[in-house]
């Protein structure tokens, strides 16, 4: 604050130029340019000072134009002050590395290993956890459903014999895929129709010919299989002719309607008026669709049902017939694409102006937004058993999961009708989140159920200090909802008065506020609020919302303070891990224990090394007491003077003790 009030006479003092020459050199984030002129000349009016310096040097009063102008370049650096201000009051945040240096400042490594022990044991477990909410059952492919198509002969119209062995196949399939049948099969037409063949190509078995059907069913060779011969499959391709790829053939079946035997049909006002979904698509592709209709209809007509032209009905109430070309496309191609939908008039139940006026009326919008489509796509595709139309339908919405999505997704993914798998996704966008939810205003639009859930959670993403404002937070304004509700709106469609007129926090009951927190509170790890003596956790305590002190403020006397914490951190403390809470798995704490607990290794290495440098040894040397001579011996070889040395001389006894030690 002083360097400011030092620098701006300063700087306003440089800024008085004769005539009507501006200030062009500005300050950090408060730089620019006049128009047109480069860079390079921001500051060359500052190097004709003799001017200047001559004027501050002798004293000279300014002029009133001067002053004037003097007030439009304090205004500037009166912003730049408050910017630097505002950059200050921000880095007062709280620092998670700073905090939990402070805790484990005075700890061991045997406590700093204990809490990195339970960080690790708490990382694996999350993995684990990651690994088992993104599991779903896989969707069947196109590629499946063709191949359980040719195994298992549903719905199949003619019949080719091959060596005398039987193939029931389908028509439109093999036409699209390959030349030589499409002109084999349009030479025998009908429903039935059975056509013997002979093949050119020497070597081809019923094995080998079976292959090849399964290719064009499937578009894979199944080299796997005993008996089949590559080689003879490419003599094949030469006379039948190469397929295009599987997804190409499908996409022209799809489009173009050739060789289709079955249409769409749409019904509304109970059967009353039917919509024929222009343009007509082979059966076939629709087997999972067909499958399910069969089956419906009775397991004995699963065979041969399809012998006339075929409509299926659908009820526009439960599958409305703009979602028609994504099902198709779903269903053919294994894609979703919300593109395809029909949109304007006459594409749905609520149709029309009088439709769209009511949509526009209760949304805001004219019609559903694209987040609520995938929703109702989701429905349809569970609704007909079609996994590959739900799962593309989940993706899509995960896809498009954001902070302003996440509440309706939540609640949308707790419902019977919901996705659950999308459920989990977004309770994990959540804990990652959590610290921006906490500063947005999403944080007033989140179900108390879904907080619950997510402070039960080991790996929420924020301090214990952030979570403990975020639920005050949300309990005051879930507090503020029940007082409007209480008090009704004196003008209808506007803002409610009570929020108007505003609420401050005085005026909050605390008792109120302590009954809709009474399931979140004790979730919060008062323990391990950091810092331990934060003015959020004292006003908490003091207004009675926190029922149970942290135990560094409680406990034994003879326990001080630092150890009644660590305590409440790690298992191996002293209370025999009466007072422990599994910390959450926060990744600036995590990451910070791990430095922490390298330095104070290395330190302790060093000092270790440095000691056993300097630290003589413990065992003396008292060799100097034997005097190097050579000792007389006797004619038997035995020492002379050890000899006469009295055996039970406890002083000898102890010296030889060391000598034998060393």
């Amino acid at each position: 604050m002083n360097l400011f009030r030092a620098l701006i006479p300063c700087a306003l003092q440089r800024s008085c130029w004769a005539g009507d020459e501006r200030m062009t050199g500005r300050m950090g984030a408060a730089a620019s340019n006049p128009a047109g002129e480069p860079h390079g000349l921001v500051g060359s009016r500052y190097a004709a000072g003799p001017y200047h310096s001559g004027m501050v040097a002798s004293g000279i009063s300014e002029p009133v134009a001067v002053v004037r102008e003097r007030k439009k370049k304090a205004t500037g650096f009166a912003t730049l002050r408050k910017k630097f201000i505002r950059r200050r009051r921000s880095s007062k945040a709280c620092d998670h590395g700073r905090v939990l240096r402070e805790l484990v400042s005075d700890w061991g490594p045997l406590e700093l290993g204990a809490l990195l022990e339970e960080y690790e044991a708490l990382a694996a477990l999350k993995d684990l956890s990651v690994q088992a909410e993104l599991a779903r059952p896989p969707a069947a492919t196109y590629k499946q459903d063709l191949s359980t198509l040719y195994d298992f002969k549903y719905c199949t119209d003619c019949d080719l014999v091959f060596r005398g062995v039987c193939f029931p196949v389908h028509r439109a399939l093999l036409s699209a895929r390959c030349p030589y049948f499409r002109d084999l099969l349009a030479g025998c037409p009908g429903y039935g129709a059975r056509i013997c063949l002979e093949l050119r190509t020497p070597g081809v078995d019923v094995q080998m010919f079976s292959a090849l059907l399964r290719y064009l069913y499937t578009g894979d060779i199944c080299t796997h299989e005993g008996g089949v011969d590559v080689a003879v499959l490419r003599r094949l391709g030469d006379e039948f002719g190469t397929p295009n790829p599987l997804d190409h053939d499908l996409r022209y079946l799809l489009e173009t309607g050739d060789y289709a035997d079955a249409a769409l049909v749409f019904t509304s006002d109970g059967g009353k008026n039917i919509t024929v979904y222009s343009g007509q698509y082979s059966i076939y592709y629709l087997i999972p669709l067909t499958i399910h209709f069969n089956v419906l209809s009775g397991e004995e007509h699963t065979e041969r049902v399809l012998h006339i032209p075929t409509r299926i009905v659908l009820d526009e109430c439960v599958i409305p017939k703009r979602y028609a070309r994504v099902l198709l496309h779903a269903v053919y191609l294994d894609t979703v694409d919300l593109s395809l939908i029909l949109r304007g008039g006459g594409c749905g139940s609520n149709a029309g102006s009088l439709g769209e006026v009511q949509a526009l009326t209760h949304t805001g919008r004219v019609g559903p937004s694209p987040l609520e489509e995938a929703m109702e796509l989701y429905q349809i595709g569970r609704f007909l058993e079609l996994d590959i139309l739900s799962q593309g339908c989940e993706d899509l919405i995960l896809e498009w999961l954001s902070l302003e999505s996440m509440p309706s997704v939540l609640r949308w993914g707790a419902q019977p009708h919901g996705s659950a798998w999308v459920h989990r996704q977004a309770m994990h966008f959540l804990r990652e989140e959590f610290q921006t939810v906490a500063q947005s205003p999403v944080l007033h639009q989140l179900d108390k159920g879904h907080l619950i859930a997510a402070l039960h959670s080991h790996f929420l993403q924020a301090s214990e200090l952030e979570i403990l404002q975020a639920v005050l937070k949300w309990g005051e304004q879930e507090l503020i909802r029940r007082m409007e509700d209480r008090e009704p709106n004196l003008l209808s469609h506007t803002a409610h008065s009570v929020t108007r007129k505003g609420v401050k926090k005085r005026d909050l009951s605390d008792v109120e506020l302590r009954e809709i927190l009474s399931n979140l509170l004790p979730l919060v790890r008062m323990d391990h609020v950091l810092p331990a003596h934060s003015e959020v956790l004292g006003q908490a305590i003091r207004r009675g919302l926190v029922s149970t002190p942290p135990s560094h403020m409680l406990g034994d006397e003879r326990d001080s303070q630092a150890a009644r914490r660590a305590n409440a951190w790690v298992r191996c403390g002293r209370s025999d891990g009466r007072l422990f809470v599994t910390p959450r798995l926060f990744a600036p704490y995590y990451e910070e224990v791990k430095v922490q607990l390298e330095d104070g290794l290395l330190r302790d290495a060093e000092l270790a090394r440095v000691r056993r440098a300097r630290r003589p040894h413990d065992i003396p040397d008292t060799l100097y007491m034997v005097e190097d001579k050579p000792r007389a011996q006797g004619t038997a070889g035995v020492d002379v003077l050890a000899a006469a040395l009295p055996g039970s001389n406890p002083t000898l006894k102890h010296y030889t003790m060391v000598q034998h030690i060393i």
